[in-house]
């Protein structure tokens, strides 16, 4: 562990993972599938140098979403831990909650406004997409 590294880990503790690197990114995600995947109306994600992120105890199962999208979670209570994009094949997207210090990445906008549950309103003033951030971005 340096002390740079961002850990974090599921609910029940049986996978941990780390990041020896900063964010590049952070946002809150409204789009249809991780909205049903986490059964919740927003997911909050941070962005890592795929290179600089590793699981360190347990192994986590995936789940492929749609074409090209992996998902981790903990095989043991569920948590939904991490977004592969093979079209961002050098990052590697983590559960904002799921870090041990959520409260350290705060999202910089928030992404697929056209998906949004329509009683979801933030009044945060964080820029907001009705898809992507941008052309070249899954966020």
């Amino acid at each position: 562990m340096s002390s740079n590294s961002v850990m974090g880990g599921c609910y029940c503790g049986a996978v941990r993972y780390e990041a020896t690197v900063a964010p590049e990114a952070s946002m809150v995600c409204h789009c249809q599938s991780c909205r049903r995947i986490a059964a919740s109306p927003v997911v909050a994600w941070v962005t890592f140098d795929r290179a600089k992120f590793q699981f360190t105890l347990g192994a986590p199962s995936e789940f492929s979403s749609s074409e090209g999208v992996r998902r981790m979670f903990c095989p043991t209570c569920g948590t939904q831990l991490t977004y592969e994009n093979v079209k961002r094949s050098s990052e590697i997207d983590v559960t904002t909650c799921s870090l041990d210090h959520p409260e350290q990445f705060p999202p910089t906008h928030h992404s697929w406004l056209n998906h949004n549950v329509p009683w979801v309103n933030f009044g945060d003033g964080l820029p907001s997409y009705p898809e992507s951030r941008s052309s070249n971005s899954a966020y």
